[in-house]
């Protein structure tokens, strides 16, 4: 492709285009030849299309968040023990189903491992009880889509580490059966937007979620204090359980 139509990029949808375009551009680079497929790309007028403003508030405007709480209730009662853990795992934790699901199975694997504390441990310098998903780089470092650390509430770890593995498929199936919508993306949306309204600056929250912006204030000078964070989020999440 890098030395082949461009054209052929059109044919593709927005989403994958753009994902492409970026995948070339780091092939041409390990390639040592990122200068003349710039050119190329400038000489087909490509480029990769961010959304728009516009598109954004359109996302908004159309959001069901407002009811997820109704939804999570609702589809509680369809799953099995472990699922409704699972699920209660990602309102917690704002993570990604991908995510979520690996990290949920990690911690019973480790539980019965007797290593869980390499896990759900404390910070180094810091007395900060978290997830550290980032010692698992190929887990859960992936490029644009991370997550680094999450604090959830320890009894919940302590439910997981004494539950049973979960699986997409088998969670699809259920909701399918029982004629409920699936929105478990949806929870990590409301869950981001939640701690925004309780209290937590937008660059913590972006930080729980796996997203560190391309400020030079953020990736040189911006410290903030874990233990801090994770009693602020931690409150956050006590006021979320208690109105559910």
């Amino acid at each position: 492709m890098i030395n082949g139509n461009l054209r052929d990029l059109d044919t593709l949808s927005e989403s994958v285009r753009n994902q492409t375009i970026k995948s070339l551009i780091t092939l041409s680079k390990y390639w040592g030849a990122h200068t003349e497929f710039k050119k190329r790309l400038n000489d087909y007028g490509i480029k990769v299309h961010r959304p728009s403003s516009f598109n954004s508030f359109l996302r908004i405007l159309k959001s069901n968040n407002s009811n997820i709480t109704k939804w999570y209730n609702n589809t509680l009662p369809n799953l099995r023990s472990n699922e409704r853990t699972f699920l209660r795992f990602v309102l917690y934790s704002g993570m990604r189903k991908t995510e979520a699901i690996r990290s949920f199975n990690l911690i019973i694997e480790l539980h019965r491992d007797d290593r869980l504390c390499e896990y759900y441990s404390k910070l180094p310098k810091s007395e900060t009880k978290c997830l550290q998903h980032f010692k698992y780089h190929k887990m859960f470092l992936r490029n644009t889509k991370n997550v680094f650390i999450s604090f959830i509430p320890e009894e919940l770890i302590n439910e997981i580490a004494n539950s049973k593995h979960v699986t997409y498929p088998m969670i699809i199936k259920r909701m399918h059966r029982n004629k409920v919508k699936c929105r478990i993306n949806e929870l990590r949306d409301y869950y981001g937007t939640y701690l925004l309204h309780h209290g937590l600056l937008e660059q913590e929250v972006n930080l729980l979620r796996g997203r560190i912006p391309p400020s030079i204030f953020i990736k040189h000078y911006w410290s903030p204090k874990l233990s801090e964070l994770r009693d602020r989020t931690l409150k956050a999440i006590r006021v979320l359980e208690q109105s559910l």
